[in-house]
């Protein structure tokens, strides 16, 4: 069969002259808008903003064709380059192409194997730790992203460059934890293909922007010259250390000071935005659906039968936490933190059997729809069990169904990083104490380049 153009593609109703489909689109929440768009247009489906085409997919099926490494590869989107004047030639912004994606990529591997963990472990207990005792010492309800934002930026700031953010000292963050925020906010608006929106951002938001990024250069300029000064630290390197004396086997070179700044604002920024969304969607459902936190509760107590505070979690033990690592699965699943990613396709090739892409033709994986596909996942696609991850059900199901990390080589390079913190973090919580959210919340996503629960609020009580 001859396959068709792209223009062909579905797109939403009411099309406008010369401005196209903006009517309906959501700056606020435009993953979600978009997830519901294929509810009504099918797993495949484009916007046209004033000549520029956004093409959509979300079936596992289509998800698998542009997967395939030899005829598709990752894109650097709008969005993401809108974070270039933070990350720049790190491995999260910088292109395929660029020499400085694999030779980054071939320095920073050795710092997330089962090796690295190893070393990185006791300071993560040592974090998640100080997180649980800071809750003991707080009988009102918290605000669970703000919290897990506070202990994911503590642990990469801690385990990747020896920098305290004094996350549970009881202040106001510190203004570089502010000043990411605020950055994250500022490229998910500016990343919106919108007419007019520039105007309306204005110049007072781009020059607080220019000023943030400032201040993260400068703190993290100033990290890098004061280890350069002292030499590592006793114990584990870390992932400065790596950065600053490992040379790339292949080219003999290692990395000069201004890609370490962007590696590290790089790290700093998918380190902890994405794992602090997948903690506070996991805790919501460990407090919100029946039975969960119970089933949790008896795999933790089994493994830590001796009662009190204290908990001292080897790091073989990590892995025998099965139950809770499907619950963070589902959590992942149902709320992906990292909603999309964008591929671009490499040679002509055809999507559906029916649209042709031009090498260059790109599309933006909608993760959040894929997750709740029907095909791949039942009827009951809606509904949370983690025993859709047991594996049996993992064996049974479509392969390209689960993408909460991306995909192929330039898939997150610090997932078993973020599952093994999570896992310590869950597992403190649930031993240490009872949960309880506010019965009249109703769950409410937010979107900042990542997804995450919005004014979900848990009171917690030592258990007895």
């Amino acid at each position: 069969m001859a396959g068709v153009s792209v223009k062909t593609l579905p797109h939403p109703p009411r099309r406008i002259p010369i401005l196209g489909d903006v009517l309906g689109m959501d700056p606020v929440t435009p993953m979600q808008a978009t997830a519901a768009m294929m509810d009504r247009l099918g797993p495949i489906y484009q916007r046209r903003i004033l000549g520029t085409r956004l093409v959509f997919v979300g079936g596992a099926d289509l998800v698998a064709q542009v997967c395939d490494e030899t005829a598709w590869e990752k894109h650097v989107g709008r969005p993401l380059q809108q974070l270039r004047p933070i990350g720049g030639d790190g491995l999260f912004t910088v292109d395929t192409g660029d020499p400085a994606w694999a030779r980054g990529h071939r320095v920073l591997a050795p710092g997330f194997t089962a090796e690295a963990m190893r070393g990185y472990h006791d300071r993560m207990v040592q974090v998640a730790g100080e997180l649980v005792d800071s809750w003991a010492e707080t009988p009102a309800p918290m605000d669970v992203s703000e919290q897990m934002t506070r202990l994911t930026f503590e642990t990469i700031g801690r385990i990747g460059f020896g920098y305290r953010f004094g996350s549970f000292d009881g202040g106001a963050p510190d203004p570089f934890v502010a000043a990411m925020t605020r950055a994250l906010a500022h490229a998910q608006s500016a990343g919106l293909p919108i007419p007019g929106l520039g105007a309306v951002l204005g110049r007072k938001a781009r020059a607080r922007n220019a000023a943030d990024i400032a201040l993260l250069e400068d703190t993290v300029a100033e990290v890098i010259a004061a280890r350069r000064a002292a030499g590592p630290g006793p114990g584990p390197a870390d992932l400065l250390d790596r950065m600053l004396t490992t040379v790339d086997p292949e080219t003999g070179r290692g990395l000069d000071d201004a890609n370490i700044v962007r590696q590290t604002l790089t790290f700093l920024i998918a380190g902890h935005e994405t794992t602090a969304g997948a903690l506070a969607f996991s805790l919501w459902h460990l407090a919100t659906e029946p039975g969960v936190l119970d089933a949790a509760r008896a795999e933790v107590d089994a493994m830590f039968p001796t009662p009190g505070d204290e908990c001292t979690i080897d790091y073989a033990q990590v892995p025998r936490l099965r139950y809770l690592r499907r619950v963070i699965d589902e959590s992942l699943r149902l709320w992906p933190t990292a909603p999309g990613f964008f591929r671009r396709a490499k040679v002509h090739t055809r999507l559906a059997d029916r649209y042709d892409f031009a090498p260059g033709d790109w599309v933006l994986v909608a993760v959040n729809a894929l997750h709740r596909d029907p095909a791949a996942w039942g009827p009951d696609a809606g509904r949370f069990d983690p025993d859709r991850f047991t594996s049996a059900q993992i064996r049974g199901r479509h392969p390209h169904a689960f993408k909460p990390f991306g995909t192929g080589a330039r898939a997150c390079i610090g997932r078993q990083f973020a599952y093994h913190e999570m896992l310590i973090a869950l597992a403190l919580i649930v031993r240490r104490f009872d949960l309880t959210a506010d019965p009249d919340y109703r769950l409410k996503v937010t979107e900042q380049l990542t997804m995450k629960p919005d004014g979900f609020e848990l009171s917690v009580r030592p258990r007895r």
